[in-house]
């Protein structure tokens, strides 16, 4: 043990017997806790407690709205003091990090210290630490080097500030922290500013995301910045009820019903027993008129104020939120489907998230339509009209691979262009980067693409200072980059990085729109006399009894062979590929509880097959509705998984896709 370290625990021991001591009282009550409530003992070292996989995927998802709308906020925070050594994070209530922003360069140092993505920094593991503590008083604070509880901390210096949502409870903690900074604690002042600062704006984004179809209410002190950039913000429902609130606004209100001895929830409270206005005034303090003429009055102390309102889109005042239109898709969005429940699914999803910074993430088997349906997020988005530049990590050559994504200056290495090269990641400044099956990425350029994510620059090869890049990020991927990252070809922090919001994709076995699938298809097809065709029942049928395994890339092959041999302007079944005519290649038809792919399917062995059905029949079912996912299928089987291996061979079933390239 270091005498640093000793000198500090002899310093907590005497602080807990009662001993006075020069520390901010927030910091000697916390210390106090930590050993009467939390049972900690000053003199254990305690190594960083990270969560595990499983259990972060828990806390990220239980946040996902409120990490979609904060993820702006933070990446903004980091960007403003990554250069003084500072990392970020968000954790949620619970005190465990869903969020972090960090130098790669410096990740065993900052694992070690826990900065890290999936630390648990409640006080009642850590002890004393500004995120732990932050939940404990719910206040803004500095726990600067000897401030922490634990010795091993103390070479940190931590800011955190809480984030409420609009009910008024803790949601998140913002934090910034560093492994090493100045000995002065006023050195931090600015960094609790920042950090402040920051939790209000992601406190009021999340108020207005959360109830962009009511009426929000902003509130200044003076007509000059009621327009910029207003403290308090409130939503009302077109009755003229508080439906939330950000924390400045929680104060005021808390204020003014106080004066009166009021101490009912402010929630469903009219917003006229706050303020001097009814719910038919709202729209005369819409921005529209200048800020002097939108004076309003606190009801009980007659404290004048500034308001700037924003009405709910399409829906005059008085209307409830529930009675509102269910807004329709963006039309690139709406194009990619007909009437099919799972790509509804995602293609709401996906317009919730078209104009947001995060990255996204798309997975689905080959061939799904995974590019399509990135270009429809860039279509239905305000990026529209800037560049899509499409990247296969797959296809690019190791060697190459760098060059390609992040440029290089001339002479940057044997070889170089004499010009340099400008690098796809910088083309697609403005626009959207896809990146086509990141699981092949190698590692060391996985690195490389974490800091332009976090960073939002980059550095071309054998150039010394970054480039600003304005780039949204969507990668895509037939991987489970969840089992990757556990065997160790793909990095956690950048699939968490990529991640911030996953749509997976049906496999076209799974979609409901086959037909109108197929009628599009062919209305982008003429044949080879140039006429359009249409497509016979009898082949329709056979498409739609085939397991696709490559997906709307094969249906497309399909289609272009068919309208190269059709004649007379219709696909006949003698018109389709081989493979879609064999009958051990036609699947069987597949009851609807197995076509569910969260059904529980029916095991073998709980009755008799049905009439008409063998054994073969019932297995293939099972395997298909859970796309020949062999565990899967074993645990729905309520058997073994080398017993339904055996039964496979024995029956002489395969993958489709394995019997397949066994006929060509």
């Amino acid at each position: 043990m270091r005498y640093d370290q000793a000198a500090h625990i002899d310093e907590l021991v005497r602080t807990a017997n009662g001993h006075a001591t020069r520390r901010d009282a927030i910091i000697q009550d916390s210390w106090r806790r930590c050993v009467s409530e939390h049972n900690l003992d000053p003199e254990v070292l305690r190594a960083p407690c990270i969560v595990t996989q499983a259990r972060l995927r828990e806390h990220q998802d239980a946040m996902e709205e409120f990490l979609q709308t904060a993820r702006f906020g933070a990446e903004t925070l980091y960007r403003q003091v990554a250069g003084l050594g500072y990392v970020m994070l968000l954790t949620d209530s619970k005190g465990v990090t869903v969020d972090f922003i960090g130098d790669p360069t410096f990740d065993n140092n900052l694992m070690r210290a826990g900065l890290y993505l999936g630390a648990d920094w409640h006080e009642e593991n850590a002890g004393t630490c500004a995120v732990g503590t932050c939940i404990a008083t719910g206040a803004a604070l500095v726990v600067h080097q000897t401030d922490h509880f634990d010795a091993t901390h103390i070479p940190l210096t931590c800011t955190a500030a809480p984030v409420f949502d609009p009910a008024g409870n803790l949601a998140a903690v913002l934090d910034i922290s560093a492994l090493r900074s100045p000995s002065p604690k006023d050195s931090q002042f600015l960094a609790l500013q920042f950090v402040k600062s920051f939790a209000h704006k992601i406190e009021t984004a999340n108020l207005i995301n959360r109830f962009r179809r009511e009426w929000i209410i902003k509130l200044a002190a003076s007509p000059e910045f009621a327009d910029v950039e207003p403290a308090h913000a409130l939503a009302v429902d077109g009755s003229g009820r508080i439906l939330g609130f950000n924390s400045m606004a929680r104060e005021l209100l808390c204020r003014e019903g106080g004066s009166q001895g009021d101490r009912r929830p402010l929630v469903g409270r009219p917003i006229s027993e706050f303020l001097d206005l009814t719910v038919d005034d709202l729209p005369r303090f819409a921005h529209s008129r200048p800020a002097s003429q939108r004076m309003v009055r606190l009801s009980a102390s007659g404290v004048p104020l500034f308001a700037q309102t924003l009405p709910p889109p399409g829906r005059p005042a008085g209307i409830p939120a529930s009675e509102a239109p269910t807004p329709t898709l963006p039309q690139p969005l709406q194009a990619l489907f007909r009437d099919e429940p799972a790509m509804h699914q995602v293609a709401a999803r996906a317009a919730k998230l078209v104009n947001t910074q995060m990255s996204l993430l798309i997975c689905g088997e080959t061939g799904s339509g995974k590019e399509y349906l990135a270009k429809a997020i860039h279509a239905s988005s305000g990026r529209v009209g800037k560049p899509f530049i499409a990247v296969n990590c797959a296809a690019l050559p190791e060697t190459l691979i760098e060059g390609e994504l992040f440029g290089y200056e001339p002479g940057a290495f044997t070889g170089a262009a004499a010009k340099g090269k400008k690098g796809l990641v910088i083309e697609a400044d403005g626009g959207t980067l896809f990146l086509d099956e990141i699981g092949d990425m190698p590692l060391a350029l996985q690195t490389r693409l974490l800091r332009v994510l976090a960073e939002r620059e980059i550095t071309p090869l054998g150039r010394s200072r970054p480039i600003p890049v304005n780039i949204r990020v969507i990668a895509a991927t037939h991987r489970d980059l969840v089992a990757e990252v556990k065997a160790g070809c793909f990095r956690e922090d950048l699939y968490f990085r990529l991640s911030g919001a996953v749509l997976a994709l049906p496999a076209l076995r799974h979609r409901t729109d086959l037909p109108w699938l197929v009628k599009r298809l062919l209305a982008e097809r003429k044949s080879t006399e140039g006429e359009s065709l249409d497509i016979a029942d009898e082949a329709m049928l056979l498409m739609r009894g085939y397991s696709w395994p490559g997906n709307v890339r094969e249906l497309a092959n399909a289609l272009d062979y068919a309208c190269a041999v059709a004649s007379g302007g219709l696909i006949q079944p003698e018109d389709l590929p081989d493979v879609l005519r064999r009958p051990t290649d036609v699947m069987s038809p597949i009851p609807l509880a197995y076509r569910l792919p969260d059904a529980q399917a029916r095991p073998l062995h709980a009755s008799a097959p049905s009439a008409g059905r063998s054994d073969r029949d019932e297995l293939i079912a099972v395997l298909a509705a859970r796309q020949w996912n062999v565990s899967a299928a074993a645990r729905d089987l309520g058997l073994d998984r080398t017993t339904v291996h055996r039964r496979m061979r024995r029956l002489g079933v395969m993958p489709p896709w394995r019997s397949t390239s066994s006929l060509q």
